[in-house]
Order: structure tokens, then C-alpha cells, then sequence
């Protein structure tokens, strides 16, 4: 039970699926990795070797998708763009200083929506190309040829965009972490970094 100088920033259903998507992208990047060049095949024995990462990473594929499409269903309203987004977007190198004069954030900030919906779009890219790779006897060579030319590119974008919200999340935004471990924030951090969002709690709860 949270005292009363904190608010709740997100449910347990939302934690179990952004660590469900979080746990099984992990698995797909180091099996991926593994598969995509031999100088990190080492990886697949650290995963059960290369039988078992062939097998897996594909239906773990499915699984990060499922855990995605939940996430999307739960959260798509919150990441809708809005004006101030916009706005916050044009004075992001402000918001990575601290610097006063960034507009103020909903739930989301901008940054957070936009890595969402990247995020999500490679996640649909990545599921469309990783098929005809799984059946590789049931398509064309010339489609398997550009399926694994999308499915490295997306992968790359959503390597470097785990990397940024690792980052964001850990050095650039302190208490992030605690929130999506215990679902809850202190008002002052919420203040801080989310107002609108914390005055509209604030005022329905």
C-alpha cells in the first residue's frame, strides 16, 4: 500500500505487459544476434544452442507480438500526439538538460509516444518479414531476400530504440524504474515530470 504522498502511474496489468514485451524482446535480440552473424553465435549457447534458438525465436516472435497488440489496446490513448506534444518535441535538448521552459506532459511525454509507436510499427515490420523467414519453403526466394533485408533494419531501429528508453529511463528520468517495478510515483516526481497528468489525477481521484 502506497502512503499518501504517492500516486499510482500504472497498473499491475500494465507492468506485467510492458515486462512481458520487455523480457521476450530481450530473448529475440541475443537469439537474433546469435543467428544473424557468427561472431555472436556464442550467444546461442548461452540460450540452449543454435536447435533451440532456431526453434524458439520465431514462436517468441508471436508471443512479443501478442504482449505488443495488449500493450497498443492498453495505451493508445494515452499516446495519441497532441499540440503540446509538438511543442515538447521542439524543445526535447531542453527536457535532456533539465532546462526550464519545456511544455508541460500528459502521462506520456512526446518522446515516450513517438518511441511507441516506432516501436510498435517494428513490431508489425518485424512479424510480417519474420514469416516468410520461418516458412522460408513457402514463399519466393525473391520475398524471402527482402524480408530478411526488412527484418534487420527493423530490428536495428528497435535495438536502438530499447537502447534509448533504457537510457531515458534510467539517467536522464531517475524514479522511471520504481515506477514500472511498483507502479507507483511520488507526487513530486509526477509533478516534476508529468504535471498535467498529476493535476488531472490529482482532481479525479
Amino acid at each position: 500500500m502506497a502512503d499518501r504522498d504517492e500516486i499510482q502511474r500504472f497498473t499491475m496489468a500494465e507492468r506485467l505487459i510492458h515486462w512481458a514485451v520487455a523480457i521476450s524482446f530481450v530473448y529475440l535480440v541475443l537469439s537474433g544476434l546469435a543467428l544473424f552473424h557468427p561472431s555472436f553465435y556464442w550467444l546461442a549457447y548461452v540460450l540452449g544452442g543454435g536447435p533451440v534458438i532456431r526453434q524458439w525465436h520465431p514462436i517468441v516472435g508471436v508471443l512479443m507480438f501478442v504482449f505488443l497488440t495488449a500493450m497498443y489496446l492498453k495505451w493508445r490513448r494515452d499516446m495519441k500526439l497532441d499540440d503540446l506534444d509538438r511543442r515538447w518535441l521542439r524543445q526535447v535538448h531542453k527536457y535532456i538538460r533539465h532546462e526550464e521552459g519545456v511544455p508541460e506532459a500528459g502521462r506520456f511525454n512526446a518522446g515516450q509516444k513517438l518511441l511507441f509507436k516506432t516501436m510498435t510499427l517494428m513490431g508489425v515490420l518485424l512479424l510480417l518479414s519474420g514469416i516468410p523467414l520461418w516458412f522460408p519453403m513457402r514463399f519466393s526466394r525473391n520475398l524471402r531476400e527482402w524480408s530478411i533485408l526488412v527484418h534487420e533494419v527493423a530490428a536495428l531501429v528497435a535495438i536502438g530504440g530499447l537502447i534509448a528508453h533504457i537510457y531515458m529511463g534510467t539517467a536522464v528520468v531517475r524514479g522511471s524504474m520504481r515506477a514500472m517495478l511498483t507502479g507507483w510515483v511520488s507526487r513530486a516526481w509526477a509533478r516534476a515530470h508529468h504535471p498535467r497528468w498529476a493535476r488531472e489525477f490529482e482532481r479525479t481521484s
